[in-house]
Parts: C-alpha cells; sequence; structure tokens
C-alpha cells in the first residue's frame, strides 16, 4: 500500500510535482499537492516528487524530505570523461578481500540504478569472501569438466571444452582468479529486464573504478551459469525465471595502466534535417599518433 502524504503548510502549490510525476496522478486542489483517488496504484514510487520540490513537502513510502541530503556539485564533466577514457577490463586480480567499508558502498549504490517502470525487481547475488569465491569457482568448472566429458555442452558453448582443460592446467579464463563476483539477474516477464541488469552493472562498474578496482564484464561465466550449470544458479537461489542474468567479476588489479588508449568514435551516424543519417564528423578529431593504429 502506497504511503504518501503531503505537509500543506510546506506545499506552495508550485505545481512543480504535477508537471514531474511520470504517470500523472498528482493534482492540485486549493492550491495544495495531492493524489487522485483512483490512482494511488498506478505511483511508481519513483520519488521524483519528493526530490523535485522546492519546499520539502512530500514524504513517500516513510522517506522524509528533511532526511535526504540535497543535490550537491556534479563532478566536472572533464572528470567523469577521464575516468571513462582510463577505464579497462582487468584479468589479473590480486587475491585479497576489497575492504568492506568500499565493498558496503559499492553495494549500496546499486539501489539507485534505474529500471523499467521503476519496479526494482534485479536481484544482485554478491560473492564478498574469497574462500566462497574459489569453491563456488571449483564447483562451476567441475560442472563445465563434467559437461564437456559426457559430450553434453550446449550448441554453440562447445568451446568451453578447451577452457575447462585450460582450468585443469592451471588457468582460470572464466573467472581470472578474481576475488569477488556480482551476479544481476531479472525475470524475464519483467518491463526491461536484460537492460535492468547491464545498467546496474555498469554503474557499479565505474563507482568501482573510481575506488581503484578492477574490473571484467564476465561473459564466460555469465554463460557457464545461464546454459551449462544452471544448476549452480538456482543453488545461490537465483529464480529460474531470472533469464536476464550477467557477471561482473572484481578486486584489486595485479596490473596498473600507465597511459590512455586512442579510440575514434565508430558507427556514429548523425539525422540530418532531412531525417537522413549521415557518419558523424567531429569538428575536434583526436589526434592519433603515428604508428598506433
Amino acid at each position: 500500500m502506497l504511503h504518501w502524504q503531503v505537509d500543506p503548510l510546506r506545499c506552495v502549490g508550485c505545481g512543480e510535482c504535477t508537471r514531474e510525476c511520470p504517470v500523472g496522478i498528482i493534482i492540485l486542489r486549493d492550491g495544495v499537492a495531492g493524489i487522485l483517488p483512483h490512482r494511488h496504484k498506478a505511483c511508481l514510487r519513483c520519488q521524483h516528487c519528493l526530490a523535485v520540490c522546492p519546499t520539502g513537502a512530500f514524504s513517500v513510502d516513510g522517506v522524509h524530505p528533511d532526511a535526504c541530503n540535497p543535490v550537491g556539485e556534479l563532478p566536472s564533466p572533464q572528470t567523469v570523461e577521464r575516468l571513462l577514457r582510463q577505464r579497462r577490463s582487468c584479468r589479473r586480480f590480486r587475491p585479497e578481500k576489497v575492504d568492506t567499508a568500499i565493498f558496503d558502498r559499492l553495494m549500496r549504490a546499486l539501489a539507485y540504478a534505474p529500471t523499467g517502470k521503476n519496479q526494482r525487481q534485479t536481484r544482485f547475488t554478491v560473492v564478498d569472501d574469497p574462500e566462497v569465491m574459489a569453491k563456488l569457482r571449483q564447483q562451476v568448472m567441475e560442472g563445465v569438466t563434467q559437461a564437456a566429458a559426457n559430450d553434453a555442452l550446449p550448441d554453440g558453448l562447445q568451446f568451453f571444452a578447451a577452457l575447462a582443460r585450460r582450468y585443469g592446467d592451471g588457468q582460470d579464463i572464466v573467472f581470472r582468479g578474481a576475488p569477488h563476483m556480482v551476479i544481476a539477474s531479472s525475470p524475464h516477464d519483467g518491463p526491461s529486464p536484460e537492460a535492468d541488469v547491464f545498467i546496474a552493472l555498469s554503474q557499479l562498474e565505474i563507482l568501482a573504478q573510481s575506488f581503484g578496482l578492477g574490473t571484467l564484464w564476465a561473459g564466460f561465466a555469465a554463460w557457464a551459469l545461464r546454459a551449462i550449470v544452471p544448476s549452480v544458479a538456482r543453488g545461490l537461489g537465483i529464480p529460474g525465471e531470472h533469464r536476464a542474468l550477467y557477471v561482473l567479476l572484481l578486486g584489486y588489479p595485479a596490473v596498473r595502466f600507465h597511459r590512455e588508449v586512442q579510440r575514434a568514435p565508430r558507427f556514429v551516424f548523425r539525422v540530418t534535417s532531412d531525417l537522413a543519417a549521415e557518419p558523424w564528423q567531429s569538428p575536434h578529431p583526436p589526434t592519433i599518433a603515428k604508428g598506433s593504429e
């Protein structure tokens, strides 16, 4: 049941909430905001009304505006752009555990990832203990090895037989020896399950990189959990209907990168006034050093 309150002493009837509400259920009555009685169930609980109100008149589901931080200064575009340019996939991790305080901040940040219709159905299965990660890695790879031996690898994933052999030789190509893993999954009947998963992990990755952590989008691990050893995923409590699933590995990197790379945009098309798409040309193309391509 929706718990939505407006303080009539704070509400100034500016109408910002009525214009911002995504589902249009807020109206002004006698200069005070209120929800249409028959539309309570349509509320997305997005808290846009709480955030946009200049006087802090709204409380939603027990969240009071006075308990919320004011909007502050954002990092500069240069800072964010530099973080994006310097982001590297990490395939060599140190074995030690990520500091608990950092991990807690990463997990709390997941609550702010947008989801379709704000349904927030994404499940995050977190491996924050390196010893647990080692056991889980062994369990997955034993299942992959058995499937390969029984000629039971799904079509298109027969190459996992080679990955299993390399694991037996001491090369962990699937998990890269990472001490931590976050699995994001979402039910297939949600409004945007795959987008929800990738948006959340993308935001998690950027924040993790800002803490100096290494991250890797682990497609091999995701394929293994989805198609080869789904019983392991079920054992972790991931529901069978969570068909949108992906894995992000993370930990302290065992590699140091010393410089950015250089990349030019590809497959970017600008729509012109006649609605035709033409290749985008930057007025300030990047300088490509001789011999870098």
